[in-house]
């Protein structure tokens, strides 16, 4: 795999206003980075990883700690929901990444999973749900009726997108149909009613748009979408699809029960059962993306 690597500055992008919360945020991703330098050193790799987990298992309770006081402080409305994505990163999702790096004995695979992850996860969280902090976006807001859901969908992406990846976005097709691009990463949410009824999100990302995207993010150069790679973009993906799950009152009625990376061939069969009910394709200047809606 070519991974040339450049020193990364901090992108002014990140910054929430916060100053004791933005020199956490830098010291969070230079930990990331430099982590993923030594992930190509045999010798070095599995102990990063390993000095990795214990530094996400200090750090981020600090970090947490400090950034929670500062919503009470601030008189917050989102504290609740916020404070539930930190209990959760905390106490749910770190384990899981450390047992599956043991129980693999720190593969290549799982050690790339969690650079991958940890980078998608902190470059989602501050873009989507920091900067809501200070205003610098809406996190939530007031829930858009059915008949209008095509044009907040647009809307939310557009801006969402734009902001998660530094891109300006045009909406080009509001009938995608896969023909745009055949070279893709494909993110599955499936969600479900009270009433049992199913309706999935599809988020389409042309492999050029990630490697581009996600390489910057990295300070990276990649010729080839890997493990580490896919584990970003899946991972800002479903963090996307939250938002529009907070915007829409359609996605409201529903909860989050599965998630899957799809094939091509898997997304064209699904897709014969039926059209999906909302189907739009961006360019971004760089590669397209789709975000498609399909009721079950």
């Amino acid at each position: 795999m070519f991974r040339e690597i450049e020193e990364v500055e901090w992108d002014d992008r990140f910054n929430i206003g916060v100053s004791s919360v933005d020199k956490a945020h830098q010291r969070l991703f230079s930990i990331v980075h430099k982590m993923i330098n030594y992930s190509d050193n045999e010798k070095k790799s599995r102990w990063v990883c390993e000095e990795g987990i214990k530094f996400l298992k200090s750090y981020t309770i600090q970090h947490f700690e400090d950034e929670e006081k500062y919503m009470r402080d601030a008189g917050y409305s989102g504290y609740a929901m916020h404070k539930r994505l930190h209990d959760t990163f905390r106490d749910k999702t770190v384990p899981a990444l450390e047992k599956s790096l043991v129980e693999s004995d720190y593969s290549e695979e799982e050690m790339e999973h969690f650079l991958g992850f940890c980078l998608g996860w902190l470059t989602g969280h501050i873009m989507i749900e920091d900067r809501a902090l200070t205003g610098k976006i809406v996190k939530r807001t007031q829930g858009v009726l059915p008949e209008n859901t095509a044009a907040a969908l647009e809307n939310v992406l557009i801006h969402s997108v734009g902001e998660v990846f530094g891109l300006d976005i045009e909406l080009i097709s509001e009938q995608y149909a896969k023909e745009a691009f055949a070279d893709s990463l494909i993110f599955r949410m499936t969600y479900r009613s009270d009433e049992g009824r199913q309706l999935a999100v599809y988020f389409v990302l042309e492999e050029r748009l990630v490697l581009s995207t996600v390489g910057k993010m990295m300070g990276m150069e990649f010729r080839q979408v890997d493990n580490m790679v896919i584990s970003a973009a899946k991972q800002i993906s479903w963090m996307l699809m939250d938002r529009m799950n907070a915007c829409v009152t359609l996605l409201q009625k529903y909860k989050p029960y599965e998630e899957d990376v799809l094939t091509k061939e898997e997304l064209d069969r699904e897709f014969q059962t039926g059209r999906p009910y909302y189907s739009l394709l961006f360019d971004t200047g760089i590669g397209y993306f789709a975000f498609c809606i399909k009721q079950g």
